[in-house]
């Protein structure tokens, strides 16, 4: 027997949503066990974002719970997407695969304290059938060159790893499969640059391919994004030669439900919460108040907040990140979560007073619009972005004149401004990324800072 069927289920960018995971679970289980039975090499893959720190069980367990479901589906491989790779420091992702069952394959980060690929990551893996078909699964992920640098990783670029590598794996293999959390442009283009690769699982854009696409003699896959869509890729081979390629997806919806699905999901929440209302954080004399409007008190916390760690005189926030009040008495991890479960490093940009002036008018050109505007991505999980706040910067909307600390700007000064990182990667304010000069603070969210900085403006009493 010379001819083989092989079957690969890939799932992504789950992001923590565990309302799927049951049902994805199953499946894969099921379907695993049924095809076996009729001697179908089965290979399951996950191509990252699997964790996002917005889910309070993810945030309690540095993502450990991830792993742990994933070791139930029990994957043949994995790889890593931006939210493992960028929303956790260095040493959370040094330990976040230390219980996984499965390898995890990468091939375009570098550990900049010793330049060497991670000790976790595997270049490749090769599976192979009974007949002998041999299948290469490599992997690489998207290259945030500065937000990696802020955790002592070096992000390459694809071009720059995967030359040599398909030259090294193309003679042993009779399929090379790129496991990409690189997002459709890119999965695109390295088709038609390298047809040696035969089979691009997709990720990262969260895009959707029901029936895949071919580029040229590649076929690219995509399941969409949250465990909605499970991909399956079925391959027919023929004395090691493949000879056709189907893609589909499952829509996990559609898919049974069973008893004790939703007590399996409430559960995540409920102990996530359990796990973080342990760690007292301040005591508030008075309650904190959020608003979409306006300067609240808590943007203006989180200004001062902002202002401390950064060392700066200047600070912006947008009040939409806060999702919530902070009330009188105790407050506790699992409070600074709610609020603000943004997965959001704090920056320290450098801007002459030129560019300073410009970025002010970008910010103040876009106000109205922002203020109501709904907002997805880029580290944000609120829905509105809500009101600029300015900290030190004042701006007269008649004379467009722009105030630093009460006195007129100076275009040929230096100033420095504390903010997020959304604001950079955000579309609206490109004079931060054109011209700011960035430094980042890789070990901390927001919420941790405001955490830090209410802890020493009103700390606990010592017997709490």
């Amino acid at each position: 027997m010379t001819n083989e069927q092989v079957v690969i289920f890939h799932t992504n960018d789950l992001h923590s949503h565990f309302e799927n995971f049951p049902r994805i679970r199953r499946y894969i289980l099921t379907q695993r066990a049924r095809l076996k039975k009729f001697a179908i090499k089965v290979i399951t893959v996950d191509l990252g974002d699997t964790m996002d720190r917005v889910h309070p069980y993810t945030e309690a367990t540095n993502g450990q719970i991830n792993i742990k479901l994933m070791n139930q589906i029990g994957y043949d491989a994995a790889t890593i997407g931006n939210n493992e790779g960028i929303g956790n420091s260095h040493q959370q992702l040094e330990t976040l695969y230390q219980q996984a069952n499965f390898p995890l394959i990468l091939d375009n980060l570098l550990d900049r304290q010793t330049g060497q690929k991670p000790d976790w990551t595997k270049e490749s893996k090769i599976v192979e059938t009974k007949t002998g078909v041999k299948i290469g699964l490599i992997a690489c992920t998207m290259p945030f060159a500065a937000t990696y640098d802020m955790n002592d990783w070096q992000a390459l670029p694809v071009d720059q790893v995967l030359p040599d590598l398909l030259a090294k794996i193309q003679p042993k293999v009779d399929l090379i499969v790129l496991m990409s959390h690189l997002g459709i442009n890119l999965d695109r283009q390295i088709a038609k640059k390298y047809p040696q690769i035969g089979l691009i699982l997709g990720s990262h854009t969260h895009h959707l391919l029901p029936t895949g696409e071919w580029v040229g003699r590649t076929l690219l896959c995509a399941a969409g994004k949250w465990g909605r869509y499970i991909g399956k890729v079925t391959l027919n081979f023929d004395q090691q030669n493949l000879t056709a390629a189907k893609a589909e997806v499952i829509k996990t919806e559609q898919l049974p439900e069973a008893a004790g699905d939703q007590l399996e999901i409430d559960g995540y929440q409920k102990k996530g919460e359990q796990l973080l209302q342990q760690f007292k954080v301040a005591k508030l004399p008075v309650t904190l108040n959020a608003s979409l409007i306006g300067n609240s008190p808590l943007t203006k916390i989180g200004l001062a907040a902002v202002k401390n760690l950064t060392q700066t005189k200047l600070a912006i926030l947008n009040g939409g990140l806060f999702l919530g009040d902070l009330h009188e008495g105790i407050i506790t991890k699992n409070d600074l979560h709610r609020i603000l479960p943004h997965p959001m490093r704090i920056v320290r940009v450098r801007l002459n007073g030129y560019n300073l002036w410009r970025l002010i008018r970008e910010m103040e050109k876009n106000r109205n619009h922002l203020r109501s505007a709904f907002v997805k991505g880029n580290g944000f999980r609120g829905k509105i972005f809500g009101e600029l706040v300015y900290d030190g910067i004042q701006y007269d909307p008649l004379t467009k004149e722009v105030l630093i600390n009460g006195q007129p700007i100076d275009l040929g000064s230096e100033y420095e401004l504390g903010t997020v990182d959304n604001f950079i990667y955000c579309p609206y304010f490109p004079t931060l990324e054109i011209a700011g000069h960035a430094s980042y603070w890789g070990d901390r969210f927001l919420r941790d800072i405001v955490g830090d900085y209410l802890a020493t403006k009103y700390p606990l009493e010592k017997e709490e």
